[in-house]
């Protein structure tokens, strides 16, 4: 047992994320032009960081911790040794995260000096000597601190900064391909079977453009998780006050945020790439889609009803690149009937994220309370109904005729369809689905069933059951 003092750095070692990169990315949210003009000050770091602290004050109680560096902080105290902050973030977001945590005193960056490295080494002996303290760090410059403490306590690799140390306690700590892997939201893939829907409508059913849209799904698969990644790191404090969001990867803290900045740069090289493989047109469609969703996340999610409207644009892109990967014509009567069917969703998911919600204050990052509920689903109605109404106005226009000459069956499809959406709403209005309507899609049995019966029914209108029981048995 010892009476040194305990000297934790913050980012990274107390805290399981770093503090001036989620300053960035808040204010890349915020305020983006003011975080933008702030790099102009990068290369005197102290004063960059106290323009990010500035333009985006932290919650540093949302912040995660690493819980065995925190169990060792309070083991120390309960022995009656000093606990520090030593940290080269800002001092103005040092001392709250200090306070919060019941640490004193602070030492830290301010607009003198960036406390890192040899800096923050001086700063401790002048302190407490050379020898006199125990200093707990992750970073390769923390190897500066480490050299003049009496212990070190390593948490995770440190860049191999702490080979040849001799007084060493390690903590276990990183990321891992299965976190990243969940930032990028793989069962949301699921959402580009939409990329498929022309090639059913023009009953298209090659290989070649089977392979064709297979390559296009590949394309917005990547350029969907790069906006995902970015949606996170722009969120991370609002995902933080979310019942179920605060367990994603930047919100938790279990992928460093450089982490996720590398792998969305090379999802969206991935997505550029493949549709540049495919055609103009699908590069064109994949970049204005990334466009609008970045938009999305900057700033049009926060307007209420302009989101939802949005989020409806999205989904009908999907259903565009569909069209552009294989070739195969988009009628206009496809665009306008499936795009009240999206605001539908749209609303369905923002009633169920207000169902779901903890309390009767506005959804974080958003602009709706529960007193918005009614106003969702007249708007969700809407929706269905209009969708519902051009459906039964293709039936009768030429194009449906010539690709539905039973057009009794086709009006019989508007049934299952009718009976799906009622259930989305339903469910979405009661809080009983998932907060994306897309994948609760993919895994409601009896919604699948409406609509394998809706699409069966159209394949009947359209003669394809005895075109294709007629090539398989020749009778």
């Amino acid at each position: 047992m010892t009476d040194k003092p305990l000297i934790l750095d913050a980012d990274g070692t107390l805290l399981r994320t770093d503090m001036l990169w989620e300053g960035i990315w808040k204010g890349l949210g915020t305020d983006p032009l003011a975080t933008l003009r702030a790099f102009a000050m990068i290369g005197d770091r102290a004063a960059f960081k106290a323009e990010i602290a500035r333009i985006a004050p932290l919650r540093v109680d949302l912040l995660p911790v690493h819980e065995e560096v925190l169990a060792l902080a309070r083991t120390a105290q309960e022995e009656g040794r000093e606990v520090a902050l030593a940290s080269a973030s800002d001092r103005t977001l040092a001392e709250p995260l200090a306070a919060h945590h019941g640490l004193h005193p602070v030492f830290a960056t301010d607009t003198d000096e960036n406390l890192k490295g040899e800096a923050k080494a001086r700063a401790l002996v002048a302190a407490y000597g050379a020898g006199g303290f125990d200093y707990a760090g992750d970073n390769r410059c923390d190897r500066a601190v480490w050299d003049v403490a009496d212990h070190a306590i390593v948490v995770g690799r440190a860049g191999g900064a702490a080979q040849g140390l001799t007084r060493v306690t390690r903590i276990e700590s990183g990321w891992s391909p299965r976190a990243v892997l969940k930032a990028l939201r793989p069962h949301q893939w699921v959402k580009n079977v939409l990329l498929f829907l022309p090639m059913i409508a023009a009953h298209a059913f090659y290989l070649e453009t089977f392979l064709a849209v297979c390559l296009g799904v590949v394309s917005f698969s990547a350029a969907a998780s790069c906006i995902y990644i970015v949606n996170d790191l722009l969120d991370i404090e609002a995902d933080r006050q979310h019942v179920k969001k605060c367990k994603r990867p930047f919100a938790a803290g279990t992928v460093p945020i450089p982490v996720g900045m590398g792998v969305c740069a090379g999802l969206g090289a991935i997505a550029l790439g493949v549709a540049a493989h495919l055609s103009l047109k699908m590069v064109a469609v994949v970049a204005f889609y990334m466009a609008l969703s970045l938009a999305y996340s900057l700033r049009l999610k926060r307007l209420r009803w302009v989101d939802i409207a949005i989020l409806a644009a999205l989904y009908t892109l999907r259903v565009v690149a569909g069209a552009a990967a294989s070739g195969v014509y988009a009628s206009l009567y496809m665009l306008i009937f499936i795009f009240p069917i999206f605001i539908a969703l749209g609303s369905v998911k923002r009633m169920t994220e207000l169902a779901l919600a903890r309390d009767d204050g506005p959804l974080p990052g958003r602009d709706y309370t529960r007193k918005d509920m009614g106003a969702l689903l007249k708007l969700s109605l809407v929706g269905a109904i209009g969708a519902l109404v051009i459906f039964l106005l293709y039936s009768s226009s030429a194009q449906g005729r010539a690709l539905y000459p039973d057009q009794w069956l086709l009006w019989m499809a508007l049934l299952p369809i009718a009976g799906w959406l009622y259930r989305m709403i339903r469910l979405g209005y009661m809080g009983r689905m998932d907060y994306d309507p897309i994948v609760f899609t993919m895994t409601d049995i009896r919604g699948l069933g409406y609509l394998m019966i809706a699409l069966s029914l159209m394949f009947y209108a359209a003669g394809l059951w005895g075109a294709w029981f007629t090539r398989l048995f020749g009778t």
